[in-house]
């Protein structure tokens, strides 16, 4: 049966596979479509796409309960491949829905827990840290007045300011000396709190990702920053040069930090802190990846159906 509300038209309302994916109107990344198109391939009808604005969820007659917007009622799927990016996400509101879909028995890629570790990335660092993994110098705050936090006699410069929940390079910047520092201060948003890092200078313009899945390095790709500045994102103009096997320790670090995070699907993000040394950035749980790096949709196609095998239900032949 095939909901009226659904916004994507003949696509069943039932399914074993499940990709979830951010409130319309967002575009969906090329990498989600792509996978999305994989896992129609292999699953056909046993797959669906919904977008979280979708869906509704409560407890009916003592029984957990997930549905449409027109009513129609959901069994929860077996296995859930997240593609909603993790730092954007309200903990009232996404993050209650990935928890719902948990507790009704579902199997998520990424699990709940580990999407819950990868949202902040000072909750990503703490995990780091402690796991003794690599990671820059960070400081950050609660409620303390910001004009107060860089004023900070621990707080060295150059560093690297950016929101605990951005993605895509987006809300990130280099603060060369304390007068700069202090005169931006009154303009950042107390909405989310930034984070001051160290700014590891041998890679300044430079970050290598690693993309992690089920604990194996599958692709690697070099982002080099187009006019010396301090993201390398693609986003902010930089450009990618595969990699894969060119810095073996630094995916041997990458799998560590995805491991230490419980991550199943991670693009992980290294900085140069020598040649031949690396420093954690910070870790995605919904990476994207370039084009040319074509060994990630087989590798998630064969991590969604090792799930599904767990549970009991019967994989389709690869196609």
């Amino acid at each position: 049966m095939v909901d009226q509300h659904r916004a994507l038209p003949g696509v069943p309302a039932t399914a074993d596979v499940w990709m979830l994916v951010r409130h319309r109107p967002a575009v969906l990344r090329r990498s989600t479509q792509e996978l999305a198109a994989a896992l129609t391939g292999t699953y056909g009808p046993r797959f669906a796409v919904w977008h979280t604005d979708e869906l509704l969820f409560g407890v009916r007659g003592g029984r957990l309960t997930l549905q449409t917007l027109g009513g129609t009622q959901l069994p929860a799927p077996e296995v859930v491949c997240v593609r909603q990016v993790a730092g954007p996400m309200h903990h009232d509101r996404e993050v209650t829905l990935l928890r719902h879909l948990t507790r009704m028995g579902s199997t998520l890629v990424n699990t709940f827990d580990a999407q819950l570790k990868s949202r902040n990335k000072i909750w990503q660092l703490q995990e780091l840290a402690l796991a003794g993994l690599p990671v820059p110098d960070t400081l950050s705050y609660a409620t303390a007045p910001l004009e107060g936090v860089v004023r900070s006699p621990h707080l060295d410069t150059p560093c690297v300011v950016k929101s605990v929940a951005g993605a895509k390079g987006g809300q990130v910047f280099l603060a060369p000396d304390p007068h700069l520092l202090r005169e931006v201060a009154g303009s950042l948003t107390q909405d989310t709190p930034f984070l001051f890092q160290e700014h590891v200078a041998p890679s300044h313009g430079r970050t290598l990702r690693v993309v992690v899945v089920d604990g194996e390095p599958v692709d690697a790709v070099l982002h080099t920053s187009g006019n010396g500045t301090l993201a390398a994102n693609i986003a902010k103009g930089g450009s990618a040069t595969l990699c894969t096997g060119r810095y073996p320790g630094a995916e041997e670090l990458a799998v560590r930090a995805a491991g230490v995070l419980g991550l199943d699907i991670a693009g992980v993000d290294l900085l140069f802190a020598s040649p031949d040394t690396y420093s954690v950035c910070e870790v995605n749980a919904v990476p994207g990846w370039r084009p040319e790096m074509t060994a990630i949709i087989p590798a998630i196609k064969d991590c969604v159906a090792r799930r599904l095998s767990a549970r009991g239900r019967a994989v389709p032949r690869r196609r």
